[in-house]
């Protein structure tokens, strides 16, 4: 009896392990999204995530929520710069997300401002 709890708990250990690996490193998808960049912030009580909103149109459904992971720190700066411009996110989705990483399963990877708002910018 000794036996079949230490390997039932090897075992749910194991898959424990192996869900955790899955929804770290396996996308379900990659996308782009562009729009007005609205938001960027650190958000949370404990574990400290940045969470940031894309403005795709004039209603709250045409909002694109994603958050950033921190060890992703150029992508965080070119947010924190074009905040207010039309941007163009890549991003990928994964299949589920864990509290210390944020809030949505959508993470943004690159970020890059529209040639027509970098053209006004150059200009100016």
């Amino acid at each position: 009896m000794n036996r079949f709890f230490k390997y039932a708990g090897i075992s749910i250990l194991l898959v424990f392990l192996v869900y955790i690996l899955f929804i770290y490193f396996v996308t379900f998808s990659e996308g782009y999204r562009a729009g007005e960049l609205i938001k960027i912030s650190k958000r949370g009580l404990i574990f400290k995530t940045w969470e940031g909103r894309l403005s795709q149109g004039v209603s709250e459904e045409q909002q694109f929520n994603f958050s950033v992971q921190k060890s992703d720190k150029e992508v965080l700066e070119k947010l924190k710069e074009f905040q207010g411009k039309r941007v163009k996110l890549t991003y990928i989705e994964r299949f589920g997300t864990f509290f210390w990483l944020g809030d949505t399963k959508y993470y943004v990877k690159e970020v890059e401002i529209l040639k027509k708002d970098s053209e006004l910018m150059e200009s100016q």
